[in-house]
């Protein structure tokens, strides 16, 4: 609810880190509450959608008697979701009542979705293997970022797309130039996007000092006060998170 308050995407803990599919379609998440909550506030759709599967299994197993509750929580699904796939997600269970074939063709439309992109996603990080044993150029790799943000990124769900940009920024292994090369592109993606992607470098605790300062000055250069202001909160918002787990680590 605090990351659907702060127009963000969905964290497992303060910052952790963010919520991919693999947490609810591989069980990872088993807390009713909290997968309800994801199908309601995500705004990554391939996220609320798989929030959703879940859900459906769980009442296609009671008897109709037994799943009024259900049937209550997937049509406040339908009427307050974020995100619209995951309305319509809702409103077909219903309506076929939570039966195992509408439950399946939700499964496979994910997997059908998400499978590609995960393979285009290891096909990537062999291409990032390839840039740190100085086998291919930077121009190359650039150009292979742009092709996988473009295949990818509308399809696999945005928590391994920011971990993978997460990697790349944090790895000694690549270098400095392209990282910026990279953070200029980033500068060009949707507001959201690019504030998750900036302030997840900016608050990272083991950032490089010279790629943070690059990267302060290029968001100066191409945001609006508004949108500069919106980052520096957030980022500040994020170190908090970072200390209050620190401080709640055991000794």
């Amino acid at each position: 609810m605090e990351c659907g308050a702060l127009n963000t995407n969905l964290t497992l803990a303060p910052g952790e880190r963010m919520v991919i599919t693999d947490d609810f379609l591989g069980g990872q998440v088993a807390d009713l509450t909290a997968i309800s909550m994801a199908a309601i506030v995500a705004r990554d759709g391939m996220v609320a959608k798989a929030a959703i599967l879940p859900l459906g299994l769980a009442a296609s197993r009671l008897k109709a008697s037994e799943r009024v509750k259900y049937e209550r929580l997937f049509a406040l699904i339908e009427e307050t979701a974020f995100d619209s796939g995951a309305r319509e997600s809702a409103e077909a269970l219903i309506h076929a009542k939570f039966r195992d074939n509408q439950i399946k063709d939700l499964a496979a439309e994910l997997g059908g979705t998400v499978g590609p992109a995960r393979q285009r996603y290891k096909a990537f990080l062999d291409v990032v293997k390839l840039l740190a044993e100085r086998k291919i150029s930077e121009a190359l790799f650039l150009d292979e970022f742009m092709d996988f943000t473009r295949t990818v990124a509308g399809k696999l769900d945005f928590g391994i797309y920011s971990m993978c940009l997460d990697r790349l920024f944090a790895s000694e292994r690549i270098p400095l130039l392209v990282k910026a090369s990279l953070l200029r592109e980033i500068c060009k993606y949707p507001p959201l996007i690019r504030k998750e992607l900036i302030t997840n470098l900016l608050a990272a605790p083991k950032a490089d000092e010279e790629l943070v300062r690059y990267a302060r000055e290029e968001a100066a250069n191409v945001l609006t006060r508004e949108q500069l202001t919106e980052i520096f909160l957030f980022t500040t918002l994020k170190r908090a998170w970072a200390a209050q787990k620190e401080r709640l680590r055991p000794v």
